[in-house]
């Protein structure tokens, strides 16, 4: 299969044409995957529709290396993690599948890069040269080629984003939760050509707090009327995004669905609350069917707003904090 087919997606009976040929390839190429396929009954001759495709529970990218045979990761991504807990690995056999996602997922929302003056305001990620969003926005803030483009401290930035707002320069200015927190609520600055985009991940800094508190304190503090959000995650390759109020957008090659919490194997109609399980088909070389511990509820029209997480699931960074 062509991996690069994923991104030339154009209606959903492709969309379904395309995970069903990557679930068969998943299916005889990731041991794990198909241990875990065979233990439920769902080989490919078996399975003939999207509906009836296993999800991989997301625990396993703690205990299993999920992984095409005959692929050598050029990466490995974690979760970050308290200290003791076992942290998510993504194996990526294929970096320019990954750039070539996130870039054009990017582009699909927000236009090229280079329209941006891009701030980075991620000091709990910027330490780690194995986190998958400090790889996907330094390689957004290459692309934007502005002269102040780059990840910032939280005292930096009045200063910066007064120069930019003087010379009407279009800024992102995209951080964890925390660190936007923390600037909007000290220092009030009025951002009129800009976009506040929080990447989710409290991690114990700040208490929690339901979104809708985080993007009101944001939005008087930049005084702008919609925050966004991105989200993604380790073991995904591919990311969806809010533009406001909460409702998340995929890209074409990216579907979300609900399942039941009592029956993981059926999944939910529209506005009805469940986990989440996420198609990523940019993941061609690990698994592209994932069950997260997500709770949330999917939209007719294909958009979904994330509610919370299980109990029993740990708190990771690039994920959204709990309702």
């Amino acid at each position: 299969m062509d991996t690069h087919r994923i991104f030339g997606i154009q209606s959903a009976e492709e969309f379904e044409s395309l995970a069903l040929e990557t679930f068969t390839i998943q299916y005889q190429q990731v041991p794990v995957y198909r241990e875990f396929c065979d233990h439920l009954g769902k080989t490919p001759s078996k399975v003939k529709s999207l509906g009836e495709v296993p999800f991989l529970p997301i625990e396993f990218f703690k205990s299993h290396k999920v992984l095409r045979e005959g692929y050598t990761p050029e990466k490995v991504f974690q979760s970050s993690g308290t200290t003791g807990s076992r942290r998510s690995k993504h194996y990526v056999a294929d970096l320019d599948l990954y750039r070539e996602s996130f870039i054009l997922g990017f582009n699909h929302f927000y236009g090229e890069p280079s329209k941006y003056c891009i701030l980075a305001l991620l000091p709990s990620y910027q330490e780690r040269s194995d986190a998958s969003l400090i790889h996907m926005v330094s390689e957004l803030i290459k692309l934007s080629s502005h002269a102040q483009s780059g990840f910032y401290k939280v005292p930096q930035i009045p200063d910066i984003l007064q120069r930019l707002t003087q010379t009407d320069t279009r800024v992102l200015l995209i951080g964890v939760s925390f660190a936007l927190l923390d600037l909007a609520q000290n220092t009030r600055m009025p951002l009129p050509n800009g976009i506040v985009m929080e990447t989710g991940g409290m991690k114990g800094r700040r208490k929690e707090m339901v979104r809708e508190e985080l993007h009101q304190i944001l939005s008087k503090g930049f005084e702008l009327g919609e925050i966004h959000s991105e989200y993604g995650m380790t073991e995904l390759l591919s990311q969806a995004y809010s533009q406001g109020n909460g409702r998340f957008y995929c890209p074409p090659w990216m579907r979300v669905q609900i399942r039941d919490t009592e029956d993981p194997l059926t999944h939910l109609a529209d506005r009805r609350t469940g986990g989440v399980d996420i198609i990523d088909l940019a993941n061609q070389h690990s698994c592209a069917f994932i069950s997260t511990q997500d709770l949330g509820k999917r939209h007719p029209d294909g958009s979904f707003e994330i509610l919370g997480r299980f109990d029993h699931s740990d708190i990771r960074g690039c994920n959204l904090m709990a309702l």
